[in-house]
């Protein structure tokens, strides 16, 4: 009866007091190959490092694009007070020093717009300068610019908006293709990882069945030998087989555990999650052929518009070297001004203020560097142009090698897939047919591995068909089960 109290106390007691551990506890959670998939995606660092990317793009475009917009832009000084001396010639050519002792206010409103079409710059000002002078000559003064014009058009040089508008473009479409390749990168190291798990989990079950089935012939031969029905040297065999099985265990359940470590850490889940994944079961039944993948990734994969923006910026980088041969430069500024003692007279008394300046810089003797620069810039062209067409060779050839082995894997699968049952049969009947002595040990441990080398080979099978599946979409932006490209709202993606 004091038994039976003691126990229903312990049972009322137990749920208000704190588990030793109690956080440390895990369990274990069945995981699919697309469940990975979609969580490597949100929470991976790879995905992230991709976003990342993608929004530095993005607002680097954006930037570009608001270069072509006009810029409001409002400057003054509210206010300066001055209090100082400084130097002044007199006419008779000395010097004397005066006394400054003023108040200024300045301000000015300008709106500027660059010409992309010329590479200019035009802007209209509106200026308003006061000053008063403070002591014994107390006055002020008001100068007013209501409006300017005012022109800055560079003649030879490189017209850098208009290269701006053909490169940033490209550079942006660029990154947008990158980004959807780096989401299936992402994808295609999630598959590396979770078969890596799935092949150290079926590694470890077939690591404990042979360690059991090795423990029991063990145990069936030691009596076998009591009765003379087997060899000394069978025996022994046996034995070894087990503690080959012990060892074999230990190993399968260390890498289990690497594993698992492995793609807890890629998916960002707990250490507490035991991950179980689960063997998929069908692939996606399709046929493709090469020149139709070749142009999906020529027409979507960012590198097309690698070799466009590189092509573009080795052409910039020669109009620049041309464009530094000489340079002449136009500024000329219309408006008017008004100056008087009152603020409102100040817009009314207007006089014309107009400026015209022509800037040149021609070098008479620079010992042809200018032109070495040139020469320099068209022979990084030609290097670029080079490169370009052998990574276009090597592309077009890494594409060809890849559909070749997609479309074969599909048939490897299923040899692997049938020579892992035959061997798993085999391998239970080699059990079954020694236990009654009608094989040797050398067969059953022929059998045994076998069924090993099968099973491995079927998941090392299933993970190259995925893989190649994926990697297919990497390159060419295309969802090959929906036939459908593969898109992204890009300005919610940014927004993230």
């Amino acid at each position: 009866m004091k038994k039976k109290l003691l126990y229903i106390a312990a049972c009322l007691l137990l749920p208000a007091m704190p588990a030793a551990g109690q956080d440390s506890l895990q369990y274990e959670r069945d995981i699919t190959l697309a469940e990975a998939i979609a969580l490597a995606r949100a929470r991976s660092v790879d995905a992230a490092v991709a976003l990342n990317e993608l929004k530095t793009a993005y607002w680097e475009y954006r930037t570009f694009r608001a270069n072509l917009l006009p810029e409001m832009t409002l400057t003054g000084t509210l206010p300066s007070y001055n209090k100082s001396y400084t130097s002044y010639q007199n006419s008779d050519g000395t010097y004397t020093f005066v006394r400054n002792n003023n108040l200024g206010l300045t301000g000015q409103l300008s709106v500027t717009q660059n010409i992309w079409l010329t590479g200019g710059t035009l802007s209209v000002n509106s200026s308003l300068d006061y000053l008063k002078e403070i002591g014994s000559n107390s006055s002020r003064q008001f100068m007013s610019v209501p409006v300017s014009l005012q022109l800055s058009q560079p003649i030879f040089g490189v017209n850098t908006l208009k290269w701006d508008r053909r490169i940033e473009p490209v550079r942006y479409a660029e990154a947008k293709a990158e980004f959807i390749s780096a989401t299936e990168e992402v994808t295609m190291t999630t598959i590396t990882y979770f078969f890596n798990l799935l092949l150290a989990k079926e590694n470890l079950a077939t690591a404990r069945q042979n360690k059991e089935n090795a423990d029991r012939l063990y145990e069936v031969a030691i009596a076998k030998r009591k009765m003379g029905q087997i060899s000394e040297n069978d025996l022994l065999q046996l034995k070894l087989n087990a503690l080959q099985g012990q060892s074999n265990l230990t190993d399968a359940e260390s890498n289990f555990n690497t594993q698992m470590f492995q793609l807890r850490s890629y998916l960002d889940v707990s250490e507490q999650e035991n991950l179980n994944p689960i063997v998929p079961e069908t692939v996606p039944a399709i046929d493709i052929e090469y020149q139709d993948v070749l142009n999906k990734a020529l027409d979507r994969n960012s590198f097309a518009q690698n070799i466009r923006r590189r092509q573009l910026e080795a052409d910039y980088s020669v109009a620049t070297a041309k464009g530094n041969l000489r340079s002449i430069t136009l500024t000329a500024s219309v408006g008017y001004a008004g100056r008087d003692r009152n603020f409102t007279s100040a817009y009314h008394n207007l006089v014309d203020n107009q400026v015209v300046e022509v800037g040149i810089s021609i070098p008479i003797l620079d010992w042809g560097k200018r032109r070495g620069q040139v020469k320099v810039a068209k022979s990084n062209r030609d290097v670029v142009l080079s490169q370009i067409r052998q990574e276009q060779m090597n592309f077009n050839q890494n594409i060809f090698l890849l559909v070749e082995n997609f479309n074969n894997q599909a048939h490897q699968l299923d040899i692997a897939e049938q020579a892992d049952g035959i061997a798993e049969r085999r391998y239970n009947t080699s059990v079954e047919t020694f236990m009654v002595g009608q094989i040797s040990i050398l067969d059953l441990n022929d059998a045994q591995n076998s069924k090993d080398e099968a099973r491995q080979t079927h998941i090392q099978e299933l993970y190259y068909y995925w893989y190649y599946f994926y990697q297919l979409r990497s390159l060419t932006l295309w969802d090959f089960e929906q036939n459908a490209p593969l898109e992204a709202d890009f300005e919610a993606v940014v927004r993230q």
